[in-house]
């Protein structure tokens, strides 16, 4: 089992009514996620907010080695969201003990394509909303375009910021990594979870081409 802290900034109570069921929720998604992969030491920052919106009751980030954020709503406090969205940040938690969450926009979507897939393979279920929105057309071939760019627009293809919807990202990289794992049954979202990103470049050359969007020589290096 992994060494871990548990960080409950609640100086001001907000968390107060739900911290045993935070506890416990923390710890179901440490032993689940324990089964299927090897996870380093880390802290664990948990604190309330009062954000309302859809995407408000729960938000949750792994900012650097070692260290998993969650921020929540507790009048919408729901432990399987909860723990859902801890699974979620242990796969960027393991894949920061190789590659790292990465730079260029492939390096992203591949990190965000495996942890979605890493929650399915721990949790089962349905695909989570931000892995099943639909990309625009032409999507695909601007992600080719643009998948060796460290200056990429991280909040206009992840965070809805601009003219992508939110979740689009999130979606991509979870379809290039479905394919993958079609094409590859020996693998799973945790026996992939350091794998280099540059290999998956080619699925998603075929999954632009399948749907006639680039030809599948068509990148910017």
């Amino acid at each position: 089992m992994s060494v871990w802290n548990i960080h409950l900034l609640n100086a001001r109570h907000d968390l107060t009514r739900v911290l045993s069921e935070v506890r416990q929720a923390s710890r179901d998604g440490v032993v689940q996620a324990s089964r299927h992969a090897d996870l380093p030491a880390f802290d664990l920052v948990i604190r309330a907010q009062a954000d309302r919106t859809a995407d408000g009751a729960i938000q949750g980030r792994c900012p650097a080695p070692g260290v998993i954020e969650i921020a929540l709503n507790p009048d919408r406090f729901d432990p399987t969201a909860f723990t859902r969205t801890l699974v979620r940040q242990m796969a960027h938690l393991v894949r920061w003990t190789g590659p790292g969450y990465g730079k260029s926009l492939g390096e992203a979507l591949v990190s965000e394509g495996l942890a979605g897939h890493f929650v399915l393979q721990v949790m089962g279920g349905q695909a989570d909303a931000i892995d099943s929105v639909r990309p625009a057309q032409g999507v695909m071939r601007q992600a080719m375009n643009e998948w060796a760019r460290r200056d990429h627009d991280h909040g206009r293809w992840f965070g809805g910021k601009g003219d992508l919807r939110r979740g689009t990202g999130h979606s991509l990289g979870h379809r290039i990594v479905a394919d993958h794992l079609a094409q590859n049954p020996g693998d799973s979202a945790a026996s992939l979870a350091t794998a280099p990103a540059e290999p998956f470049r080619q699925t998603l050359r075929r999954l632009a081409a399948s749907e006639g969007q680039a030809d599948p020589e068509d990148s910017e290096g």
